[in-house]
């Protein structure tokens, strides 16, 4: 079962880091990015790379931020 914790705080970002946590992002209340990994994050801006050249960046006031942790 998985379990989502929604990604708020710069602690929280930087846990998911540390975790290596799989990610899931939604923008407009949609689906943008699922199963990879925060790899930066600033007040701004939040790096996820899903593959060796697969990165994407999401505006962090714009998109909502889910760590998908196995129990």
């Amino acid at each position: 079962m998985t379990r989502n914790r929604k990604l708020i705080t710069d602690a929280d970002f930087q846990e998911a880091i540390d975790r290596q946590s799989a990610i899931r992002v939604f923008q407009d209340d949609h689906v943008v990015g699922t199963g990879g990994v925060v790899v930066r994050f600033d007040d701004t801006l939040v790096v996820i790379q899903n593959g060796v050249s697969e990165v994407a960046y999401h505006q962090r006031r714009e998109c909502e931020f889910f760590e998908m942790a196995r129990r």
